[in-house]
């Protein structure tokens, strides 16, 4: 995706970006996500925070939205799943109400508001991929099959493996992170803690939860 942005969008003010919280206070669960994308042909993935309550089968602290991931060539279809409903993109701190095909190319992620409300339900990411292959945001050269990325729960939630979602995490480790990854570790296994480690120091060498794995 270009990094270029498009002109155009609102760039959200102090005040603005305190009230977001409130206008995701009525977001979906996984489950009302997983209800309304069910038949999808577009692969897709609970991410973040949510990926990894999945991952230990119960919720273990607040969130304060819920963001699933999709090839960036399935988000037509995804579209269509929610008639009624306006996506708003988002990127370096501005948003692009209803955004057009224009703006969608050059950012990655994307806010489901409903237009009755303002609120934002769902947060969805239109991931690079090469086909049926996986492209991580973060180096272009970690390329995994949508197969061996995937796990889901016993009632068929897909949601991102848990050492990717640390992966992710580990670029700016908010005191949410860390504290999902101290709760998370200890409940993967060997071989996904050595992955985890090799992407860690291939993607943040040095980075300081490498030693804690």
């Amino acid at each position: 995706m270009s990094e270029q942005l498009p002109g155009g969008g609102v760039e959200l003010s102090p005040d603005e970006i305190e009230a977001l919280p409130a206008r995701w206070s009525s977001c979906w669960t996984p489950s009302e996500v997983a209800q309304r994308l069910a038949g999808s042909t577009t692969p897709w993935y609970v991410a973040a925070g949510w990926a990894l309550d999945l991952f230990h089968g119960t919720q273990t602290r607040a969130h304060g939205d819920i963001e699933i991931a999709i090839p960036a060539a399935g988000f037509p279809e995804v579209r269509r799943r929610f008639p009624g409903y306006v996506f708003d993109a988002v990127g370096s701190g501005r948003i692009w109400n209803d955004a057009t095909p224009e703006v969608l190319a050059a950012v990655h992620q994307t806010w489901l508001r409903d237009p009755a409300t303002g609120n934002y339900l769902l947060d969805v990411f239109r991931e690079p991929h090469d086909g049926d292959t996986w492209i991580c945001r973060s180096d272009p050269g970690i390329r995994l099959p949508y197969s061996g990325i995937v796990r889901h729960t016993r009632d068929g939630i897909p949601y991102l493996a848990p050492e990717l979602v640390l992966l992710f995490k580990a670029e700016h480790v908010r005191p949410k992170d860390q504290a999902d990854f101290e709760a998370t570790v200890p409940h993967m296994t060997s071989a996904q803690r050595e992955t985890l480690a090799e992407l860690l120091a291939r993607v943040h060498p040095g980075h300081p939860w490498i030693a804690e794995l």
